[in-house]
């Protein structure tokens, strides 16, 4: 032993200079490119049998004819997008080991947004569940902090909060005690077999689940919380009679305050902060939807000259910048932030962990803007017939990563908090994530709640500010994430894929038809508004980014009116059928099925 501690040594030290996270080619990218070319090759041939065999005028099916030459020529330019993101697909590898060897004392804070809109349609049992994931990662609970957006002010899903704060004090030493994954207590109890459910600890913990469980729905059916519950607790004196989903005044509770000494566990251990937002609703202004909420809770350093240093731009452009304070900047106001849908729950605990290596590499995390995850599913049904997006992270986004950086999907996203702020990207700039811990603010706890919920008010975003155009996500999209995602690429950033072995996100998906119908009607609008819009990628894009990463783009883009060349190759050869009038040549029928495919 004695003689292998030096080897041991030599082989940690190297390590310590190791890259945080490795990038691999594809496997068989030549040899689909050799077969993407020859299939290329036939769709020429069909272009030419189309046009050489054009019905002359006055003939039966001509224009019919002409309609499906159309459509195929609209296809093959669609399929020439979707094969620009397939040729050059990358894979990314992560090395914790190596990061937590490094920095395991330097780690920066990391904030983690939860949005919520609606309790009716996101029941607050399966918002609290996502909230206790990402409350158990595994990462230090002094740096990490929680904010729960709650755009209904719903007292229903505060009094969840609430007591999921509880809860949190026994569940987090449980899951670090086990190693326990998932870290969604729901998810977790139901992934184990009877068999694994007779150890004491595990009964004990179950019945504290199922006894929060019991008082929310008991709470949530009553339609209104106990008279006893707003007695004990008296942040429910926020809210009145007049309060509704629409029109309610800013609410910040902090729950959990890691800087306080007193918020700790059963074991002892501090508790990551939490932090119940509701921002203030009037039916006078337009809240601007998730992009509003997410808004609300990104804060912007309150100097004029950290602004000018971030937008590189003179002090004199940012004097009302100033008073430009947002809720979780007076907070934790940490330099990476997560944000997760209150449907998609952490399924692996070390996610930070593996985000941080791309952040933090010394020679290659200088130009990235933000590591996107993957969508993963535990309600897909059987043959994914709706809401499958599996091409999409399989492949598509793996392509998108080789030119430059996938989109930003809304949901299991890490970013540099400055480049939120509009920052552009320059070779001379580096951005510390190895911030301190702020210090525990002089005032108590309801005298900074008081002073921060004017930053959450209806009006602010409205008081000559650049929220929402230069500052924060983008207004006036129905997909305001892949449009803000774009424009920071646009500024010089680049963006990461990683699709860990273990999911790092678990949610629930569309599985019926009208889901999937509004699902995707406001991701076809949201994307052809963006086509349209100045902050198109053909011409804002335009060399700012990739070629390829622009035909990436279109891809969705255009995928609303990819639909009438369907519909129209989809119904019109039936008919014709019927009629017995002959659209596609016997020679070349297979190709034909292959290529409309």
């Amino acid at each position: 032993i004695e003689e292998d501690n030096p080897q041991r040594e030599t082989h940690m030290e190297k390590l310590k200079y190791e890259p945080l996270f490795e990038t691999k080619k594809g496997k068989g990218r030549i040899l689909y490119r050799l077969f993407t070319t020859s299939l290329f090759c036939g769709i020429i041939l069909i272009w030419i049998y189309r046009l050489c065999n054009i019905p002359n005028s006055g003939e039966n099916g001509r224009y019919v004819w002409i309609g499906m030459l159309g459509a195929e020529l609209w296809f093959s330019f669609y399929w020439f997008l979707t094969q620009s993101v397939r040729w050059n697909r990358i894979y990314r590898h992560a090395f914790r080991d190596r990061l937590l060897m490094r920095y395991e004392n330097e780690l920066p804070r990391v904030d983690v947004f939860v949005c919520t809109a609606d309790p009716a349609i996101e029941p607050p049992i399966m918002v609290i569940n996502t909230v206790l994931s990402v409350l158990a990662y595994n990462y230090p609970p002094e740096k990490l902090s929680v904010y729960l957006s709650d755009d209904a002010g719903s007292e229903l899903t505060f009094y969840a909060l609430l007591e999921a704060s509880h809860f949190a004090k026994h569940w987090l030493p449980y899951c670090k005690k086990f190693n326990v994954e998932p870290r969604s207590p729901a998810a977790y109890f139901a992934s184990l077999s009877i068999s694994d459910q007779s150890d004491a600890d595990f009964s004990k913990m179950k019945r504290l689940y199922e006894e929060m469980e019991n008082k929310i729905d008991v709470v949530c059916k009553a339609g209104t919380v106990s008279d006893q519950a707003k007695i004990e607790y008296k942040g429910f004196s926020k809210w009145n009679s007049y309060s509704s989903k629409k029109n309610h005044a800013a609410i910040l509770q902090i729950l959990n305050d890691s800087r306080d000494e007193e918020t700790k566990d059963v074991d002892g251990v501090r508790l990551p902060t939490l932090v119940y937002v509701a921002r203030e609703k009037h039916p006078e202004h337009f809240h601007n939807f998730k992009a509003g909420a997410m808004n609300a809770l990104v804060s912007l350093v309150p100097v004029a000259h950290r602004i000018s240093e971030i937008l590189n731009k003179p002090v004199d452009d940012f004097v009302d910048y100033n008073v430009q304070l947002r809720v979780s900047s007076e907070i934790s106001n940490a330099p990476v932030i997560l944000n997760v849908d209150c449907d998609m729950y952490s399924n692996n605990s070390n996610a930070i962990q593996d985000a941080l290596c791309f952040f933090m590499d010394e020679e290659r995390s200088r130009e990235i803007a933000f590591v996107q995850f993957p969508q993963s599913f535990g309600n897909a049904t059987k043959n994914e017939v709706y809401g499958s997006l599996r091409v999409i992270d399989e492949v598509e986004f793996h392509g998108a990563d080789g030119y430059g950086g996938p989109l930003y999907t809304g949901t299991g996203c890490f970013h540099r908090r400055d480049t939120l702020y509009g920052r552009e990207y320059s070779t001379e700039a580096r951005i510390d994530l190895k911030r301190a811990c702020p210090e525990k603010m002089e005032e108590n706890v309801h005298e900074l709640e008081e002073s921060l919920e004017r930053l959450a008010s209806s009006t602010y975003d409205l008081n000559n500010t650049q929220w929402g155009n230069e500052i924060g996500l983008k207004y006036g999209c129905p997909v305001e994430d892949v449009l803000t995602g774009l424009t920071i690429k646009c500024k010089g950033w680049k963006s990461v894929y990683y699709r860990p072995k273990r999911d790092a996100f678990v949610g629930v998906t569309a599985t019926t038809l009208d889901q999937i119908l509004v699902q995707h009607k406001r991701w076809s609008e949201g994307d052809l508004m963006i086509l349209f819009s100045k902050y198109s990628p053909v011409w804002y894009g335009l060399g700012k980014l990739n070629p390829g990463l622009v035909l990436g783009y279109l891809i969705y883009c255009l995928w609303s009116p990819n639909c009438w060349a369907t519909l129209y190759y989809s119904i019109v050869p039936s008919l014709c059928l019927l009629k017995g009038i002959s659209l596609f040549p016997q020679v070349f029928f297979c190709l034909f099925i292959i290529t409309s495919s």
